[in-house]
Formats: C-alpha cells, sequence, structure tokens
C-alpha cells in the first residue's frame, strides 16, 4: 500500500491506542486486565491497518454501457398512384362516345367510309364529355407550322425538342403541335361504384 496512505490511517490510531493505555494504567492501578488492554491498545491498529488496505485497492474503472439502440425501420414505401380519376374518365368518354367501344373494335373489315362516318359521332360524344369536366390550354401560344423561339431555362417536359438539337438555347425551330395543359378538372366521385367497372353490361329482356 502506498506510504502516505499507510500513515494516515496508522499515526490516529497510534494516537488512540496511546491514549487508551494511559485509560487502562489509570483505571486498573489496583489489578490490570491483560484482555482489556490488548483490545483497547490493539483494537486501533488492526482498524487502522484494515482501513488502509481497503483504501488501497485500485478501484475498478467504470464500466460505460453503450446501449444499442435498434436500427430503425425502413420508411414505407410510397402509396401506388390512385387510378380512380383516370378510370372515371374513361368511364365517361365510353358513356357519352363509346370510347372504348371503337378502341377495341376490329376495323379491318370495315370500309374507310362507314369507320369515319362512325368516327364523328364518338368525337362529339368524346368531345362533350371533356368539354364538360375538363378545361385545357395550349402549352405554346402560336399555330403549327409557325417559327418560334425556345429561350434558355425552358421547362424540358413541357416543350420536346426534336430534330437536329445541338448547342446551348435559345433554339430556333418550328412549332409542330402546341401541347396541352389542364387548367381545370372536375370528375365527380361516383360512392358505391367500382372505380374498375368502366361500362356495365346490357342486357334487353324480350
Amino acid at each position: 500500500m502506498p506510504a502516505t496512505r499507510f500513515l494516515i490511517a496508522l499515526v490516529p490510531a497510534l494516537v488512540v491506542a496511546a491514549g487508551n493505555w494511559v485509560v487502562v494504567g489509570r483505571a486498573t492501578s489496583g489489578g490490570e486486565c491483560v484482555a482489556c488492554t490488548a483490545w483497547l491498545v490493539g483494537a486501533p491498529v488492526v482498524l487502522a491497518l484494515l482501513l488502509a488496505a481497503m483504501l488501497s485497492r485500485p478501484t475498478p474503472p467504470a464500466t460505460v454501457i453503450v446501449e444499442r439502440l435498434a436500427p430503425s425501420p425502413p420508411p414505407p414505401p410510397p402509396p401506388e398512384p390512385d387510378d380512380t380519376p383516370a378510370l372515371r374518365l374513361l368511364g365517361m368518354l365510353q358513356e357519352e362516345g363509346r370510347f372504348v367501344d371503337f378502341l377495341a373494335e376490329d376495323l379491318a373489315p370495315y370500309p374507310d367510309e362507314q369507320i369515319g362516318a362512325a368516327a364523328r359521332g364518338i368525337h362529339e360524344g368524346c368531345r362533350k364529355a371533356l368539354g364538360e369536366r375538363i378545361a385545357f390550354e395550349p402549352v405554346l401560344r402560336g399555330s403549327e407550322g409557325d417559327e418560334i423561339t425556345v429561350d434558355a431555362g425552358f421547362d424540358s417536359a413541357a416543350i420536346r425538342l426534336t430534330g437536329n438539337v445541338g448547342g446551348a438555347p435559345p433554339f430556333r425551330g418550328v412549332l409542330r403541335h402546341t401541347g396541352w395543359r389542364v387548367t381545370r378538372a372536375a370528375l365527380p366521385a361516383r360512392r358505391g361504384h367500382d372505380p374498375r367497372l368502366i361500362a356495365p353490361a346490357e342486357v334487353e329482356i324480350p
């Protein structure tokens, strides 16, 4: 054990033992009790040695407990896009212009005149269905065939460049299609209706 710690513990014990020796000597002047003297003198010294020995033991390093956090669960996948409005619009085009019937029909056996006459009725019905529920505006103002300039910073999703595209804007070209952008859409919900049911089957009872 370190000498300094030993002396700090032993000196007070010797002082107490000496005091006990003096007290015992005066108290037992008529007849000495050996056991009492040994206890009163030796006990402080023994106690001091035990205390010094206990204090001299190295203190174990503090144990740092690191809590292992469970890895956070991965974020949920993004929800699937809702196709209900698109199916609802398709159902309206079918209802007003029999659009799905026209696309599903094999037109090869029919002459062009008959197809043209049928397409006029389908066009009118689908135009009416769209006009009542959706409003459009052209992406670029102008007429097809006009010479236009596409400046720097244009939206590549709204304006598609074709032909010999090279270099940096501005680009000079011919407007082949004005594009369309929806400005209003109002598709009323059909509650209690299966959105995947585009058109019900029709059965005529004679």
